[in-house]
């Protein structure tokens, strides 16, 4: 039988929504202080108005419940569903009020495609938009890719009332430290010393390329949070193609590679314990699958003869590789290259990189290397016991921050989202083909919004049909959720509206 929200639940979810869009006001004074430094007067009325619609309506959902207690799981599914969809609707107002979108609409999206990290934009004339408008774009990339839940935690804005179930709810099932406050403390701590040191040396390498400094300061910040926040958002319509410079994109590409990385695995090298970072399942599944696809690709891009010369097909095809594995969605080959150069194999190559997606517990999208590795061991051990005597009994386990046995929960739990993310991907390009689309672009970019990536094939653009938006926008959700959490919050809200049995009494 499924459980019920109650009106007390729902009443204690918008406390904690209210919680959440508050914070969301706090967030909107970064942007507002840029608009202030730069003296961009309009984006300061406007980022003034959106603080005030986030504290009205952050206030008026706590008064909903002036009591908070712990949250029970069913009730932190919601809050963290819920939040995501309420920050982007609210976070989209000054955007759309900045006038570089066709409706709210679009600025809905760009705002979901931010707070997720997919990276795809919406945006009509980008080179004019406002450093303020910029740097909202990439603060919400920054607190979604670490994590709306994570970074609310580690303020303490839900004190201890439900922490580790708000936590596993985000896609975050493993405590780097015990303790769920010191555990989210030192995500954003490990953040922020990433974050910085590429602003530092991006801002070097931009000065270097001729920029002035306030602009290569403003692009050194954007490029680092968006590289290890793996969002891929760009303050130009060129993306990483804008600056021209082997250095930025190594710098880049570390920092997309940094950004990948299961945040238990930094603490185990924080920790002195090396050896656990290069036995772990998702290193050596990472390893293994970067090093195949990148072969594939290579040579079915020397194939073509379109990247003939060793640097452009490093710069081409490796980078993309990385950013479509990381998820980050950075694309030095254009929409107009994906479908006419690379070729229909390569393509889809790509389709399975961006599925697969990065590490579990990092900034990355996707379906997990962990659960590809998981599943990878299952399969293994299932055609062992086939070609094994009926007597032998074998014990599997795979080592991830320590041996763990391979158990039948697990492996169900892994499945499950495996199968979620595939049914969505054939159900979003099936949608997209029917809208007139060609069936390669159309499956690359739905693989693209599910796993939250941002790479397009042309399709996601201000003039695409209204229904893909919101399609696009339920898979940008659905997806940074990992698909169970708003599956089980979609069930519960069903049942929730169905009304109760009544049972008979007999004669």
């Amino acid at each position: 039988m499924w459980q019920r929200f109650t009106f007390t639940d729902l009443r204690i979810i918008a406390h904690y929504l209210g919680a959440l869009t508050m914070f969301l006001a706090v967030a909107l004074c970064v942007p507002l202080a840029t608009s202030v430094v730069m003296q961009e007067w309009n984006a300061t009325e406007r980022y003034l108005f959106g603080i005030g619609i986030a504290l009205f309506i952050g206030s008026a959902l706590r008064l909903a419940y002036l009591e908070p207690r712990a949250l029970t799981q069913q009730q932190a599914l919601a809050v963290t569903g819920l939040a995501w969809l309420l920050l982007a609707l609210v976070g989209a107002i000054p955007l759309y009020m900045s006038g570089h979108f066709i409706s709210y609409l679009d600025a809905f999206f760009e705002g979901m495609s931010a707070w997720t990290t997919t990276g795809a934009s919406m945006i009509q004339d980008l080179e004019h938009l406002s450093a303020a408008d910029n740097m909202w774009r990439f603060v919400m990339q920054t607190v979604g890719g670490l994590g709306v839940v994570v970074i609310a935690l580690s303020l303490g804005i839900f004190g201890s009332s439900g922490g580790s179930s708000l936590y596993a709810t985000e896609g975050r099932s493993e405590h780097v430290i015990p303790n769920i406050i010191q555990t989210t403390q030192f995500i954003v701590r490990v953040a922020a010393v990433a974050i910085l040191t590429g602003t530092v040396v991006l801002f070097l390498a931009c000065l270097a390329i001729g920029m002035e400094p306030s602009r290569a300061l403003l692009n050194g910040l954007w490029l680092s949070t968006a590289s290890f926040n793996t969002g891929g958002m760009s303050s130009m319509s060129l993306g990483i193609n804008y600056y021209h410079s082997w250095g930025i994109e190594i710098i880049v590409l570390m920092l997309m590679l940094f950004g990948t990385v299961n945040f238990t695995l930094y603490n185990e090298i924080w920790r002195g314990r090396i050896e656990h970072f290069f036995k772990d399942i998702e290193v050596r599944t990472s390893a293994v699958w970067l090093i195949v696809v990148v072969g594939v690709v290579t040579t079915a891009i020397c194939v073509s003869g379109r990247f003939s010369d060793l640097p452009t097909l490093v710069r081409r095809g490796v980078f993309t590789i990385v950013s479509a594995f990381t998820t980050a969605g950075f694309q030095p080959i254009t929409s107009n290259q994906l479908t006419t150069i690379v070729s229909s194999g390569a393509l889809i190559v790509l389709v399975f990189v961006m599925i697969v997606g990065g590490s579990a517990g990092s900034t990355s999208g996707g379906i997990k290397v962990l659960r590809v590795g998981i599943l990878g061991k299952e399969l293994v051990a299932y055609v062992k016991d086939l070609l094994a005597p009926a007597s032998a009994r074998q014990v599997v386990t795979f080592y991830h921050v320590g041996k763990r046995p391979l158990s039948t929960a697990l492996v169900r739990a892994n499945l499950a989202v495996f199968l979620l993310f595939l049914a969505a991907l054939m159900l979003t390009t099936i949608v997209t083909v029917a809208f007139g689309y060609e069936a390669s672009p159309a499956l690359f970019e739905s693989a693209s919004m599910v796993s939250n990536i941002g790479m397009s094939a042309g399709i996601v653009q201000p003039g695409m049909p209204d229904v893909l938006k919101y399609l696009y926008i339920f898979d940008m959700w659905a997806g940074r959720l990992e698909w169970v959490t708003l599956v089980a919050l979609l069930v519960s809200f069903s049942a929730s509206l169905k009304p109760k049995k009544r049972v008979g009494h007999g004669r």
